[in-house]
């Protein structure tokens, strides 16, 4: 069996495994990557499918073990490819991509499974395991070929006391251990930490804090998938007499999936329409929107920049109810700024204990590796320090050090005879999607987007007589971005004109450069030399 990541590994998002036996292919999972302070004006980022992109026939199934977009949100653009690819997953998960896939046009076809479900996709026999995560029905899976077993975790914790009483399936892991797991795919996000994850019912004493001790309204922003916390603050809302209203068309989306599925459990009467609480007293309102990671276009962040038809005041309460992703902290902070500018008490992680992790600390790792027993392990899901830590400590339970295998985006891993070796490497680029434009974009375009926020812009309008291939009349430039005096501007265009008497000379000796690329040139050089900036710079050259 050949196993590649085409995204996961050294990033946390982008989650896309390829499972390859008997000419077969069966992906795990198919996610985004949230976009950075380096990739101006991009949506969001794919995996790379050029791998299989001439094998979509031979995709037996997409197996999704849980609903958050770092999974499931770039299902749509791989069935643009092949439309009729099986997707295998649980009610919930099923429910928030089909939603998905309706923005998109497109229907999919489903297998809904559940814990304890075994199908057989092509050579595939894949088995569901029930885990907790911060999302209701998240499902590990059991991948059986006859050349050996793989457990894939997807994201899972260790949670006794999850809210919805769905504990991870320790006894079924024992079991698959026993059988004999030949690779493990493990979670690693959380490696890092010690101990484990702090139970999700442990925030209660803090979200109350925050409603008992709110004068105004409260606004608390979550990821639009995060049923559990969502549930909190619900459950708590109706304790102090509040009323309320989901904000953002993906809060709203969700939330009535998880309602009419029984996922969500909101108390009849306290559910109410936004729009009606403009009339409610602030002391009685709760908002619940989403932009908990300092995202743009969220609703959280266009009320920061008092662009949303929700304005923050002063004396309001704001509750960011999740974890920083790593890449996020400096948007995140920008609005926890901006909220208190305004006047509003913001309570976050830093300050208060209003979130804990969906992902497994150090100490459940190392439980999940000594009732396995696997014979070699594959970290995933996490950045290398990630990586390196849950590696770690699968050697600290036994495991030989040379049957740990830290692989990247596009290394192909081959397990063959109950050893997993590295074997190759298949393309697995950042794929950017910029607006309706997919991979349209390269590093090259952002690299310059990136140089025009920096260094700004020069255009240099040239008028050129034909004849002698002389400027006509000083050349005009037009600036943005940053500022020249125009006495500075003739001595630029001085320059300029002394580069095309110079080209002329060297044209009449044989070399030849176009007009466009002197001019630009000469520019640059002035700029780098007076000015000590790099801005981009475009030529127009005009026959006089």
């Amino acid at each position: 069996m050949r196993i590649v990541a085409l995204g996961g590994i050294g990033e946390i998002g982008r989650n896309m495994t390829v499972f390859e036996f008997d000419g077969k292919l069966l992906i795990v999972d198919c996610g985004v990557l949230f976009p950075e302070d380096h990739h101006p004006g991009v949506n969001v980022i794919l995996p790379d499918f050029t791998a299989i992109r001439d094998r979509l026939d031979d995709v037996v199934a997409v197996v999704l073990t849980h609903g958050h977009e770092d999974h499931i949100g770039a299902v749509p653009y791989l069935l643009k490819e092949r439309a009729d690819i099986p997707l295998v997953g649980s009610q919930l998960t099923l429910a928030f991509i089909e939603a998905k896939l309706k923005e998109h046009r497109i229907t999919p076809k489903t297998v809904q499974v559940k814990e304890g479900d075994r199908r057989t996709m092509g050579g595939f026999d894949l088995e569901f395991v029930a885990v907790n995560h911060s999302i209701p029905d998240s499902l590990a899976v059991a991948i059986r070929t006859a050349a050996g077993m793989v457990l894939h975790t997807g994201d899972f914790k260790m949670d006794q006391f999850p809210l919805d009483r769905r504990i991870t399936d320790l006894g079924a892991f024992a079991r698959l251990g026993a059988e004999g797991v030949d690779l493990f795919l493990t979670d690693s996000t959380n490696a890092d930490v010690p101990g484990f994850t702090t139970s999700e019912k442990d925030l209660a004493p803090a979200i109350d804090e925050v409603f008992r001790t709110a004068p105004r309204r409260i606004i608390v922003s979550s990821f639009a998938s995060h049923i559990h916390r969502i549930q909190q603050i619900i459950d708590t809302a109706q304790r102090h007499q509040r009323k309320v209203a989901f904000v953002g068309r993906s809060m709203v989306r969700n939330m009535t999936i998880a309602n009419d599925l029984g996922y969500l459990k909101i108390p009849q009467g306290t559910l109410v329409d936004f729009r009606k609480l403009e009339k409610t007293d602030d002391h009685k309102v709760v908002l619940i929107c989403t932009g908990s990671q300092g995202e743009p276009m969220a609703a959280l962040s266009r009320m920061a920049n008092k662009d949303h038809a929700i304005r923050i005041h002063e004396g309001d309460t704001v509750l960011l109810a999740s974890s920083l992703i790593p890449g996020n902290e400096s948007a995140i902070y920008s609005i926890i700024n901006a909220l208190t500018e305004i006047g509003a008490n913001v309570v976050h992680k830093g300050n208060a204990k209003v979130h804990v992790s969906g992902h497994a600390s150090a100490g459940e790792l190392a439980y999940c590796y000594n009732i396995v027993k696997p014979r070699n392990v594959m970290p995933v899901h996490g950045e290398w320090r990630h990586l390196r830590a849950n590696a770690a400590i699968a050697v600290s339970t036994g495991v030989d050090q040379r049957d740990v295998v830290i692989a990247e985006d596009g290394v192909t891993v081959d397990l063959h005879r109950g050893r997993a070796t590295i074997s190759g490497k298949v393309p697995a680029g950042l794929i950017f999607v910029d607006g309706d434009s997919v991979g349209g974009i390269t590093e090259d375009t952002l690299r310059e987007r990136r140089r025009l926020a920096e260094e700004g812009s020069v255009t240099v309008l040239a008028i050129i007589d034909a004849e002698t291939g002389q400027t006509a009349e000083l050349p005009e430039f037009f600036t943005k971005g940053f500022s020249c005096s125009d006495e500075d501007l003739d001595k630029a265009g001085a320059a300029v004109e002394k580069a095309l008497k110079d080209a002329a000379s060297n044209r009449q000796g044989g070399r030849s450069l176009s007009l466009e690329t002197i001019i630009e040139r000469a520019t640059a050089n002035w700029m780098r030399r007076f000015y000590n900036r790099t801005p981009v710079i475009t030529a127009i050259v005009v026959d006089a």
